[in-house]
């Protein structure tokens, strides 16, 4: 087989030219996905426009990167591979196949070092290093689950429990692969535990931030989340500490722990739902009255969310309530946030709708009906079912003199006429006629309302 051709000076080829054992003068262009394919049968030349070529060994090249391989691995299928490339290709989803041979490929398959290939492609690069050619260094030892499950029992022991606590946060950092074996040695669990010990002691200056930090990277597996039951009460206590303590980094830290409140709260069962405590809503609450002050819009949305999984249970809603939530998502609304962000409040303030002192609360913030109706057909159909379900609420048990008053003078009563125009869902157009209906007579009488436009869809 003959050897391919590259130069020295060039790290990949503008093209690739391949041609058929029996048709050596019919060359044909192919793009670099093509070619991954048919390396492994064809014998490639690449051609570069300098004074030197460097045959390359066929089997040192990734069939992917079409590079010579630094650290090749080979997968169960026998192909080998470098292991950034295979890495990449398996993590990212291209495909669940090996590029190769095109079979199955799982996404977490073992990789296996081949170390004598390795060593040749060192060895040639340092016979030709007169050529240009930069030998490769030897890699460093791949990272397995072992040596995650190190760091986790290093963690018991005050003298090394910060250097792991460092090192497991700079290793979640660095690729997907290292948080891939975090997740299978137990490391979310064992950095929930150091959280609740850090509550128990009450202790906020001995790697809590960085236990936190490490848990925001590599995420709460669901599965995992589920399985600690009996832990979840205290975790959530913990966390709830944690957002009212001080930290350097205060809207990362707050941040993180939102992002772990999030993941127990949606995996909780609904007894632990039903339980949760006034501290808990004041808690993160407050943490929403200050904004994007004191946490991140990445934590905002975080803490919303924790709100709409409690919002089910009317006992959770009226706490909400009390701690002054209806104010705060108004005004966190004001502030233009994100589509996704605006779709979360407003379907927060919907269940606190739903019982009459968080509609008092509503109707007592003047700016509450303006920017639920300006928030209509402006934002997303997600916000526009949101948005007239409120209205919906407040036109049906809340409809004092002043309140059909102020639907007119913020413009509501215009957005659902308009609304009826749209391409919209037929029940949110059966909402929006039930308003129009039900307060058209009140309207009638105002000399500022265009009777044409009104009586068009009340009839």
């Amino acid at each position: 087989m003959k050897p391919l051709s590259f130069t020295s000076t060039q790290k990949s080829p503008p093209c690739i030219l391949f041609c058929l054992p029996n048709e050596t003068s019919n060359f044909q262009l192919l793009s670099p996905a093509l070619a991954t394919v048919v390396s492994f049968y064809q014998v490639y030349h690449f051609h570069f426009m300098d004074d030197i070529d460097i045959e390359i060994p066929k089997y040192f090249i990734c069939p992917i990167s079409l590079q010579i391989m630094k650290d090749p691995v080979t997968a169960i299928t026998g192909i080998t591979y470098d292991r950034e490339s295979i890495e990449q290709w398996l993590l990212k989803g291209r495909s669940t196949n090996c590029p190769v041979t095109q079979q199955p490929l799982p996404t977490f398959s073992d990789l296996t070092p081949n170390h004598t290939l390795r060593r040749l492609i060192q060895a040639w690069c340092s016979e030709n290093a007169s050529l240009g050619v930069d030998r490769i260094p030897t890699p460093k030892p791949s990272i397995d689950r072992f040596h995650f499950l190190k760091l986790i029992k290093e963690l018991q022991h005050p003298d090394s429990k910060m250097k792991a606590l460092k090192e497991l946060d700079l290793l979640a950092t660095k690729n997907d692969r290292n948080r891939k074996y975090m997740v299978e040695a137990g490391v979310p669990k064992a950095m929930l535990s150091f959280i609740v010990n850090c509550y128990k002691e009450d202790c906020t200056v001995n790697g809590l931030e960085e236990a936190l930090s490490v848990l925001s990277l590599i995420r709460i597996p669901s599965s995992e989340a589920k399985s600690l039951p009996k832990e979840n009460d205290l975790i959530i206590k913990s966390l709830i500490w944690v957002l009212g303590c001080e930290f350097r980094t205060q809207a990362m830290v707050k941040s993180h722990a939102f992002s772990a409140l999030k993941t127990i709260i949606e995996t909780a069962s609904p007894v632990l739902l039903q339980r949760l405590e006034p501290k808990f809503f004041e808690a993160v609450v407050g943490v929403l009255k200050q904004g994007t002050k004191r946490v991140s819009q990445q934590g905002i949305n975080s803490a919303l969310h924790v709100l709409l999984d409690a919002c089910p249970w009317g006992r959770n809603r009226l706490m909400m309530v009390e701690t002054g939530a209806v104010s705060a998502l108004i005004e966190l609304e004001l502030g233009s946030p994100e589509r996704k962000t605006t779709e979360l409040i407003l379907g927060i303030l919907f269940h606190l709708c739903s019982c009459a002192d968080g509609r008092a609360e509503f109707l007592n913030h003047k700016a509450g009906m303006a920017v639920v109706t300006k928030r209509i057909m402006r934002v997303s159909p997600a916000a526009d079912d949101r948005g007239v379900l409120i209205l919906s609420l407040i036109s049906k048990f809340s409809a004092s003199s002043w309140v059909v008053h102020e639907m007119l003078d913020v413009g509501a009563v215009t957005k659902l006429c308009m609304l009826l125009q749209m391409d919209s869902a037929t029940y949110l157009k059966d909402k929006a006629l039930g308003i129009l209906r039900s307060h058209s007579d009140d309207w009638l009488k105002l000399p500022c309302i265009d009777k044409t436009l009104l009586t068009r869809y009340i009839k």
